[in-house]
């Protein structure tokens, strides 16, 4: 750790890496149970993936937007401490894999040194901060989601209301009424809106609360049908706090957001959210806007000379892949990347094109791609010849050959079968049966590798998700086939229907099956999903049914996507096996830890950070004795409401009045220094007490 700690110039980075390789030399030491280390590393970004022994490093790139400095510093540290592979998930980062536990302190300074982060990236915190990629350039756009996004990164990023929720939580930010960046499956989604005030046209959002996919899909309700600019980060922290205290904690399959609105209501949500006001640091948070206004600039005028020779391949992709700016004479160009892998020696290539010829940015794409912005008319030619040269210039951008796909059985855990191995043999089938659909924009295909849903696979028009099938005593690899799902704009879309389960190399002919009937079936101008309303699920089902039988499986059909052995259903290892200790002790020790923090805050004058500090601290040291007890711990809500009838009227705690009174100052208090450090001090003096009380419990 010495060899970099000089390398890195921000002193609460720092703080957080050397935090990190402490808690790693901890566990491994066996005094942080496997649980609570689990849940640091995977708030630090570091992911155990399905192979023994290695990690999943995700690097969060808020709204996917990086510059070449950047990307070449990704490509170094994938070099340095991976196997160079990058890969682009559907939220905007890049992931990396096979990375050794041990050094990923060191790769995280590495990065740091081009402002890139892995804090939060993964574990049940603020996950990266989506938004459309064209967000800023878009014809249509009522104005820059950008800077609103990147406001909500950083003011959520380490903030102490969101480091240990029940779950995660996810955001996304959509230029347009397209909503491009799937608003209605977020735990909160915002569209860019204007409308008039007096003569005033004013900014703002219309926002969508508690949407999510996962194995119970939910349509977000809309929270606001507008809401200025300047209560964006308010009504976030409202919302992040209501859901850290009601949240379910001990039942991970009904944690998320959209479960606690089910149970309230949504009237009952906003009524909790309305009562945090108080509490709030900022009743109003302008955002300032002007750094993400400055003109486009470009290093060189001087356009390179080439020779175009398919010219009909060269218009072809002008149409599928070339898009017109709002900023007069400039283009995006979007860069398909099959199924989100590229690799470094690519990525440092392409870095050093943006920065010489366009303006210095590209953002990685929720379906997994790139767009490269600011390319002027002139320059498009040279591009072109210079993207084909690298393989990154196919047609089809975000068409239906272009497929999404999570990492499935290749290293994720939760992986029952493979995405990546049918998503590629469905692409192979779409370009050489079905060339016509090469920029057929108006159809996806999305593949899952279980029911969590890392590829969206039930919000699609065509939809696969891993599965097993038995046949016999044997198991084979199989796909749930789903279909009817869509974007259909202005925070509405459709889920898709479960429609029949088959094989997994049966997979190709279902593709075949759906599309020649869709060729030959559809009215004119009938788009996929009206075409499936009108011939409904039961149609379907029974076109594919044939397709279903187990009686006549092939030794082919035990052998999934990719591979080259008979298939076998598990989940993988993937996390480090650790000695199981005292959880009581651990989450006392944390306790300790949230105090210090609380008290740090207050050195630094953040008033309301270190109220939540203590907020937790109390929380968190209450549900150490309940623990011990095998009381609930399931939400924050009730760990307050069961110490009092546990502890506090029976006597075994003494506090002057209710538990709840003691904690829920929280919302009758105004954020202010006075009382930051009164909660601060109570904080430290009810973990004195409890302290007490276990030690003589254990000792008795």
């Amino acid at each position: 750790m010495q060899s970099f700690r000089s390398e890195i110039e921000n002193p609460i980075v720092e703080k957080d890496i050397l935090e990190l390789e402490r808690k790693i030399r901890l566990f491994k030491e066996g005094k942080i149970d496997e649980e609570r280390f689990r849940s640091l590393r995977l708030a630090r970004g570091v992911y155990g993936q399905r192979q023994l022994g290695v990690q999943m490093i995700r690097i969060k790139i808020p709204y996917g937007k990086v510059t070449s400095e950047q990307l070449h510093r990704i490509a170094e540290v994938s070099d340095e401490y991976s196997r160079g592979r990058l890969h682009i998930t559907t939220r905007q980062d890049i992931q990396i894999h096979h990375v050794s536990l041990d050094r990923t302190p060191e790769l995280w300074a590495q990065l740091e040194k081009d402002d890139i982060t892995l804090r939060e990236a993964c574990g049940n915190a603020v996950r990266n901060v989506t938004a459309s990629e064209t967000a800023g350039i878009d014809v249509n756009e009522p104005f820059d989601v950008t800077p609103y996004a990147h406001a909500t990164f950083q003011f959520f990023l380490r903030n102490p209301i969101c480091q240990e929720m029940g779950r995660k939580f996810k955001m996304s930010f959509s230029a347009t009424e397209a909503d491009s960046a799937l608003s209605f499956m977020h735990d909160l989604g915002f569209i860019a809106k204007t409308k008039k005030i007096g003569t005033t046209e004013v900014k703002g959002f219309k926002v969508l609360l508690a949407g999510g996919l996962g194995s119970q899909p939910r349509h977000a309700d809309v929270m606001y049908d507008f809401l200025e600019t300047d209560l964006l980060i308010p009504t976030i922290e409202g919302v992040l706090r209501v859901f850290d205290r009601y949240g379910e904690r001990a039942k991970r399959a009904k944690a998320r957001l959209k479960f606690l609105v089910k149970d309230l209501g949504l009237d009952g949500f906003l009524t909790l959210v309305e009562q945090e006001k108080r509490a709030l640091a900022y009743q109003s948070f302008p955002i300032d806007t002007s750094s993400f206004e400055t003109k486009i600039t470009f290093e060189t005028e001087e356009i390179p000379s080439v020779d175009i020779e398919d010219k009909l391949e060269f218009e072809a992709w002008k149409k599928t892949n070339v898009i017109p700016q709002k900023q007069e004479g400039l283009f995006a160009i979007g860069i398909k990347v099959h199924l989100g892998d590229f690799y470094t020696d690519k990525a440092r290539l392409l870095a050093d094109l943006v920065k010489k010829y366009a303006a210095n940015e590209l953002r990685f794409t929720l379906r997994q791609n790139i767009l490269i912005r600011h390319v002027r008319e002139a320059f498009l030619p040279f591009f072109y010849s210079e993207l084909k040269k690298l393989g990154f210039a196919e047609a089809g951008y975000n068409s239906l050959t272009d497929i999404t796909a999570c990492p499935g059985t290749d290293t994720c855990n939760l992986g029952i079968a493979s995405s990546t191995g049918i998503a590629a043999e469905l692409e192979r089938v779409l370009k050489t049966e079905y060339p016509q659909y090469i920029n057929n924009k108006d159809v996806t295909i999305k593949i899952s590798g279980c029911m969590n849903a890392c590829g969206q696979h039930n919000m699609a028009h065509i939809g696969f998700q891993g599965m097993s099938i038995k046949s016999g005593v044997l198991v084979a690899p199989a796909l749930q086939v789903l279909l009817g799902g869509g974007v259909l704009g202005n925070g509405q879309g459709r889920f898709s229907d479960k429609v029949i389960k088959v094989p997994s190399k049966r997979g190709p002919e279902v593709l075949r099956i759906l599309l020649n009937d869709f060729e030959d079936s559809k009215i004119e101008n009938e788009d996929f999903l009206a075409y499936y309303d009108r011939q409904g699920k039961t149609y379907f089902y029974d076109i594919l049914k044939h397709l279903s039988d187990t009686t006549n499986l092939t030794e082919d059909d035990f052998i999934d996507w990719g591979h080259d052995k008979n298939y076998v259903k598990a989940i993988g290892v993937g996390e480090c096996a650790g000695v199981v200790i005292d959880l009581v002790a651990t989450l006392l020790f944390e306790s300790e830890e949230k105090i210090q923090n609380a008290n740090e805050a207050i050195n630094e004058e953040k008033w309301s950070d270190s109220i939540y500090h203590s907020y937790t601290a109390i929380v968190n040291t209450a549900k150490a004795l309940l623990t011990a007890e095998g009381a609930k711990t399931n939400t924050h809500a009730g760990i307050i409401s069961n110490f009092d009838e546990v502890f506090v009227n029976t006597n075994q705690i003494n506090i002057d009045g209710a538990f709840s009174e003691l904690v829920y100052q929280i919302n009758t208090n105004e954020p202010t220094e006075a009382f930051a450090r009164k909660y601060a001090k109570q904080a430290a003096e009810f973990y004195t007490k409890v302290d007490v009380y276990r030690k003589k419990a254990v000792e008795s």
